[in-house]
């Protein structure tokens, strides 16, 4: 009975292409029904496109991967994947871009051992990687605020009206939904104004 092979591909967000694990596993020659992809963020890590790939694996089915952390998002789970598809299915991994990651090879007690400790590595390397991206990406944002940079999206301008709508507000003769449909803004998007302008003087009205 020939082994069947499958593939498996995740990319992060749409904006990403997966194009370049797809290319990686061209030569394979992997069939399309066979082929799972997954866009999914590492934050949540919901994958259907994985979860359905783990029910068709059969034993003595090859799974091949480009990179150990497609298997999952830290070092536990990429542990954990590793188990349930070798141990668990009874299945061979192939990962591309790491050639000693290689279930069809060295078999035996030694092989085996090595490929273990091989995968213990990379998949601490991957997790402290991902970490430090984080760090640097939070290092890189405080700096920013540090500098006066502003996140988000910019504050609508203040029309005209607001002086007068806003003043109404404060004397009671309005509510903020009154004030915010007056100026065509919803009421978050007034009281925003009221309180960037200082205006709030310890009222909250409705």
């Amino acid at each position: 009975m020939n082994q069947r092979v499958l593939g498996y591909v995740r990319i992060s967000s749409r904006d990403q292409s997966e194009r370049r694990q797809i290319d990686a596993l061209e030569p394979f020659h992997i069939p399309r029904h066979r082929l799972y992809i997954d866009i999914q963020s590492g934050k949540d890590f919901k994958r259907p496109a994985y979860r359905k790939m783990i029910r068709h694996l059969r034993v003595g089915d090859l799974l091949i991967v480009k990179s150990i952390d497609r298997l999952g998002r830290n070092y536990a789970e990429i542990m954990e994947q590793w188990r349930v598809i070798t141990k668990e299915i009874g299945a061979d991994i192939r990962v591309i871009d790491m050639p000693l990651l290689d279930t069809t090879k060295s078999k035996d007690l030694l092989g085996t051992f090595i490929s273990d400790i091989v995968l213990q590595l990379l998949s601490f390397v991957a997790e402290n990687e991902r970490m430090s991206i984080r760090q640097r990406q939070a290092e890189g944002i405080a700096a920013a605020k540090a500098r006066g940079v502003k996140f988000g999206r910019p504050r609508k301008p203040l029309p005209p009206e607001f002086p007068p709508v806003a003043q109404l507000w404060r004397r009671g003769l309005l509510s903020s939904r009154q004030a915010a449909l007056r100026l065509g803004v919803s009421q978050s998007t007034f009281l925003g104004w009221v309180r960037a302008q200082g205006e709030m003087d310890g009222v909250n009205r409705l």
